[in-house]
């Protein structure tokens, strides 16, 4: 049984064990089986948070909202427009004075440093919904998802993460399956490989659980007999347009579809934490389409729509994950 979470702050993955992570995972579980019966679960009824959002998002918004509104929680929802956050009010200030109001503070913005400083000076646990470095909410839905197909026990199992291996997704990816035991592969070209430092760190970390690590540019070796593809937008939020023709140029190779799902083998299952372009009913889709001439990017249409596609499987699980941290850092009961 994992210790106690009550009172952490939830800011990257390399913070926490493995069974932390495990327990966050069952703690999941069980919430989404509440959700699914129509059974109430509102175990933190009388507490309040914030969500600060520097960047818009449709799942961490209701995610984040529903899963407080479900534990019986008042949510406050705060975009750029309607606070003063680095605008007339440091970060410090910020943490302190919400830390009067609410009893929990959610960070989705640009860099680390933001919600680490937040978490430096609040008195109340504090969640990062997505920064630049990490995305460690998405790796709690992503894992559950993956215990929903393959079972409870990931150890063993291979998942391929295809396109730019540097950004939050990938970075945070590399981690969690490395305190799983789960095989982490990043394919992609050369350009677009993991730092150094935080594959060492991982290969070491999953040494420790009878898992590896491999970085590859090669997709034929990369994905053959994988348990799991992974994807993720070529140009991240906040990067400036001017980088898409550079990207579609170096990722295009890594696109996810049909011939990479062969190489991974029938039983493969395909991961993608949204949004994802692949088609052209998107605005930014009609607009690369007209620019570049392509049609489905990091993925194509026929994967995204297949049998093998569990993307809203995940998405949804996105909810029964944060209100697992929440619930996790907010109470000290065993469910």
């Amino acid at each position: 049984m994992s210790k106690s979470l009550k009172g952490r702050d939830y800011l990257k993955l390399l913070d926490f064990t493995s069974e932390d992570i495990l327990h966050l995972l069952d703690l999941a579980r069980k919430l989404k089986a509440m959700k699914r019966a129509g059974q109430p679960h509102r175990f933190c009824e009388g507490k309040n948070i914030v969500l600060l959002f520097e960047k818009t998002s449709t799942r961490t918004r209701c995610s984040f909202e529903v899963a407080g509104h479900d534990l019986g929680m008042g949510v406050t929802f705060l975009d750029p427009q309607s606070s003063q956050v680095s605008k007339k009010e440091s970060i410090a200030d910020t943490a302190r004075v919400l830390s009067g109001f609410f009893d929990g503070i959610e960070y989705r913005g640009f860099g680390q440093e933001i919600v680490e400083e937040l978490a430096e000076y609040a008195s109340c646990p504090v969640w990062n919904g997505l920064t630049d470095e990490w995305h460690p909410t998405q790796m709690i839905a992503d894992m559950l998802t993956m215990q929903e197909i393959f079972g409870e026990d990931l150890r063993g199992r291979t998942l391929v993460f295809m396109g730019d291996a540097r950004n939050n997704v990938a970075r945070s990816l590399m981690v969690v399956c490395s305190k799983l035991g789960v095989n982490y592969v990043a394919c992609g070209p050369k350009e677009n490989q993991p730092d150094p430092d935080l594959v060492k760190l991982c290969t070491d970390i999953a040494a420790e659980h009878g898992s590896t690590v491999t970085v590859t540019d090669d997709v034929e070796s990369g994905c053959r007999y994988a348990d799991a593809i992974y994807t993720d937008v070529w140009v991240s939020m906040g990067e400036p347009d001017e980088v898409w023709g550079q990207r579609i140029a170096s990722l295009s190779p890594y696109q996810v579809n049909r011939h990479v799902m062969e190489l991974a083998g029938p039983n493969a299952v395909f991961l993608h934490c949204l949004p994802a372009y692949h088609d052209t009913k998107t605005q930014i889709g009609k607009k690369i389409y007209d620019k570049f001439g392509i049609s489905e990017m990091e993925v194509t249409d026929e994967v995204f729509e297949s049998a093998q596609s569990h993307v809203f499987q995940q998405a949804e699980n996105r909810m029964h994950a944060i209100k697992a941290i929440m619930y996790a850092t907010l109470n000290d009961e065993e469910l």
